[in-house]
């Protein structure tokens, strides 16, 4: 997150894709503004989010949203 700040391009790929934009740090995991995002995340991910290694009340846990560019 500290490099993103200071340079939010970004890239990610998979085995069938590859991807750019730009990074943005959304804050805690737990912060009320994310609320409804950490929910959809829940849902999305519910096979392994809880499985315990994520400590969702540390508030160094956050999430990072990437906007594509191409």
């Amino acid at each position: 997150m500290r490099q993103i700040e200071g340079n939010p391009d970004v890239a990610i790929a998979g085995d069938w894709f590859t991807a750019h934009g730009k990074g943005e740090n959304l804050g805690f995991f737990g912060r009320e503004e994310n609320k409804k995002i950490a929910g959809t995340l829940r849902e999305a991910f519910s096979e392994w989010i809880d499985n315990g290694h994520n400590n969702f009340s540390d508030t160094n846990t956050c999430i990072l949203c990437i906007r594509l560019t191409e």
